[in-house]
């Protein structure tokens, strides 16, 4: 391992931490393939890139391994032709899904997504998009060869309607706006650049952008707003189906923030927001079955769930949804709640220990920093600790390689 991100990578295990996305989070990697196998064969091999859409919730104690499981997750989703979006509740505000959207949209690289919807429509039309040289459109390519006759721009205007202001599963506006941002990549109608400029300012949230710069283009606005938010992240996972992804998976980590009240946190919620971001899941659960290629993973410490004066339980309307999945002392692979401990509980043996601190001693000597792997003895109190602790198995066997055996627990 070498470089800048291998280093931040070591110091991420050297806190205890997931190390980050990675040829390093795979050779450390162990007992987790009981649920990501499966979440891969069930989710996103078939559900999703079939048109299903899902909501699915990871907690457990801290150290679970709950981030390392959402990155293997992440990893595995790209290699399968999906598109990705990673956020932290450390950094997004959840009581306006406004914001959520919005997130999601600019971790996204909108205009290659464009692009692929472009290059669909000109496979459609018997071209191959890659004959067509760079910086220039689809009608240029054809001017060159004497074809971009008016039956071709009937043809990329009949497709443009379609698949865009046609579609019923795309918000007028957003179909609107893709619709010329899409003709102007394959050169009919054209844009001005300011034109182009102006309408992906207004996709991305300006609130500078003018109704009447909108009109003027044909557009009828409509502002994202935490009310069509929600149906706005469903046009755009149809838009990254149709540029070509097998889905969109979207990550939202470290949720246990809502119960947050330092005023020292840049991102403090008050009763108010709290509820208000509870409200959104409980809004999102209830639209994910009008939504297509799309899977959601929220992920939270246990708290989240066990206190019950700022916790889920706090918002009965979110909870009343959610409470029957936590009824069985196994882990439900099926269930939308994926208990990390429970996983603990059930593949975490001491043989299952002793090969994971093998692995992270391994790792961590190779690179220069002290490690011992892990004795039968620390494993078997390890696991005891585990039952009683509120601490997760992964994390404490890091510490115990980290300190030679000697750390107790």
């Amino acid at each position: 391992m070498s470089g800048k991100g291998a280093s931040a990578q070591l110091e991420n295990l050297k806190k205890g931490l997931a190390p980050g996305r990675g040829e390093l989070l795979q050779e450390i990697t162990c007992g987790m393939d009981f649920l990501t196998e499966f979440l891969s064969c069930h989710y996103l091999e078939s559900y999703i890139p079939e048109g299903g859409s899902k909501i699915k919730f990871i907690t457990g104690h801290r150290g679970s391994g709950k981030t390392h499981l959402l990155q293997l997750l992440e990893t595995g989703a790209e290699e399968k032709g999906f598109l990705t979006v990673s956020l932290t509740a450390n950094e997004v505000w959840l009581h306006d899904f406004r914001e959520v959207y919005l997130a999601v949209l600019k971790r996204c690289s909108l205009m290659a997504i464009l692009r692929g919807c472009a290059n669909t429509i000109i496979r459609e039309m018997g071209y191959d998009p890659k004959t067509i040289p760079e910086k220039k459109t689809l009608i240029d390519y054809l001017a060159e060869r004497n074809e971009a006759d008016p039956l071709s721009k009937s043809t990329i205007r009949t497709a443009l309607r379609q698949r865009f202001t046609q579609n019923p599963l795309l918000d007028n506006c957003f179909a609107a706006c893709c619709a010329l941002l899409v003709g102007d990549i394959l050169g009919h109608p054209v844009l001005e650049a300011s034109e182009r400029d102006t309408i992906i300012a207004f996709l991305y949230g300006d609130k500078t952008v003018k109704p009447s710069q909108m009109r003027a283009l044909g557009i009828t606005p409509s502002k994202v707003t935490k009310y069509n938010a929600r149906y706005l992240l469903r046009s755009l996972a149809e838009l990254v189906h149709m540029s070509g992804y097998a889905g969109m998976l979207i990550i939202v980590d470290d949720m246990e923030r809502l119960m947050n009240r330092s005023t020292e946190e840049l991102i403090r919620y008050t009763k108010t927001k709290r509820e208000d971001a509870y409200e959104s899941i409980r809004q999102l659960i209830d639209d994910i079955d009008s939504m297509h290629y799309l899977l959601f993973l929220l992920s939270f410490d246990r708290e989240l769930i066990d206190n019950e004066s700022y916790g889920l339980k706090s918002y009965q309307a979110l909870w009343m949804r959610i409470q029957n999945e936590i009824v069985s002392k196994r882990l439900n692979r099926f269930a939308d709640i994926l208990d990390l401990d429970r996983l603990a509980d059930q593949v975490y043996t001491p043989e299952v220990l002793r090969e994971m601190s093998e692995k992270l001693a391994d790792v961590l000597t190779t690179n220069g920093i002290p490690a011992t792997a892990i004795s039968k003895t620390d494993a078997e109190e390890l696991e005891e600790a585990a039952v009683y602790g509120s601490l997760g198995l992964p994390y404490l066997v890091n510490r115990k390689v980290l300190t030679g055996g000697t750390d107790h627990v």
